[in-house]
Order: C-alpha cells, then sequence, then structure tokens
C-alpha cells in the first residue's frame, strides 16, 4: 500500500489557510494503516461497542492490526464497557472484555488511525495534538450512507434500542473502514476538511 504525504508536517507551517490546505489534501489520499483506536467520551459505550465490532470483522478477513479504544474523559478510568454495551457486543459476537483508559499522547504516534464517535471528541483529539491531526477521523466517515458529518451518537441515557441503533451505525461504518484499509482507496472526508478547532 502506497503512502502519498502532499505537503509539510504541520509544524513547519504558520499559515492558517496553508494548514487547512494541508489538512484537507492528507485526507483525500490513502496510507497505511495498521492500527486504529476508537474514542468517545467515557470509554464504556461508543468505543468500546466498535473496538469490538472492529476487532470481530478483523480477524473474520485475516487482517493482522492493533486495534484498541479510550475516552476523551476520565471519568471511568478502568471500568469494564457499560452492561448494555457488553450486551449489545456480545450479541453481535464480540468481545466486550476491554477496559476504559484515557487517550494519552503516545497514541498519536502509536495509532496510524484515530477514529471519533462524534465531532465534539474529534475537536478534543485534535487540541492534543499538532503532527498527527490527519489521523483524527469521523467514525461516520466511512459510512457511505450517511450524511456529511454525521455522528454516532452517545445511548448512555437512552435504552437498549439505542445501543442496537448505535450497534448498526457502527457495523456499516465499520465496514466501510475495512474496505478502506484493505483497498488503500482514498476517502474523501469533506466534514473533515476543516481545521476549526
Amino acid at each position: 500500500m502506497s503512502t502519498i504525504l502532499p505537503c509539510e508536517p504541520f509544524g513547519l507551517l504558520s499559515d492558517r489557510f496553508a494548514v487547512a490546505e494541508c489538512y484537507s489534501a492528507l485526507h483525500r489520499y490513502p496510507f497505511p494503516v495498521r492500527s486504529v483506536l476508537f474514542v468517545c467520551l467515557g470509554n464504556i459505550c461508543r468505543s468500546p461497542l466498535a473496538e469490538g465490532i472492529f476487532r470481530r470483522e478483523s480477524l473474520a478477513r485475516g487482517l493482522d492490526l492493533e486495534i484498541d479504544s479510550a475516552g476523551t474523559g476520565d471519568y471511568h478510568i478502568g471500568s469494564l464497557p457499560d452492561h448494555r454495551a457488553i450486551k449489545e457486543g456480545r450479541d453481535r459476537g464480540c468481545d466486550m472484555t476491554m477496559r476504559a483508559r484515557q487517550v494519552e499522547p503516545e497514541d498519536f504516534e502509536r495509532f496510524d488511525l484515530i477514529v471519533a464517535m462524534d465531532d465534539a471528541n474529534r475537536r478534543n483529539l485534535l487540541r492534543l495534538t499538532r503532527d498527527s491531526r490527519h489521523k483524527v477521523r469521523l467514525m461516520r466517515d466511512f459510512d457511505s450512507s450517511a450524511a456529511l458529518g454525521a455522528e454516532v451518537p452517545d445511548p448512555y441515557y437512552g435504552g437498549p434500542a439505542d445501543f442496537t441503533e448505535v450497534g448498526e451505525m457502527l457495523e456499516r461504518a465499520i465496514d466501510g473502514l475495512l474496505n478502506h484499509i484493505e483497498t488503500g482507496t482514498p476517502v474523501t472526508s469533506p466534514a473533515q476538511d476543516k481545521f476549526d478547532l
């Protein structure tokens, strides 16, 4: 899989518009993905469910990828996923034994792709890095049926049906993400082609 980096690293660019142009260009080219981190707020609902589904599908496709999930907040460090997320994941054939953790600075070096569940968490991730912003994407960027800038809603205050809906969204997006990883085809992401924090 080829790697194309069409512009200088962000740290070498001072003009805001040049940075925005660079950030936009990076999302129009494939880059090798061997590790993926899924991120939501507390790492007990959406991101562990995404991790479980992605791990299941990666194994089914015979892909050897490093997979993890984390939260931008520190509310639930060390906790198992929410019991409703565990049930939804297990019903989908996923291992749901992961423990919640918070995003760390090292994650931006360790992972090739960092996938946020919604725009608030995407923005929080962008504030944590300067040189790895091109790695941060929205989950539903990879769902061809989703509207521009679509998010995975937080089901925490909902019921089982909300977790099922989130599971369906994640299944579609993860299928698209894995197709992207397998083929290396570019996925244009207009929702991400903004350098707004």
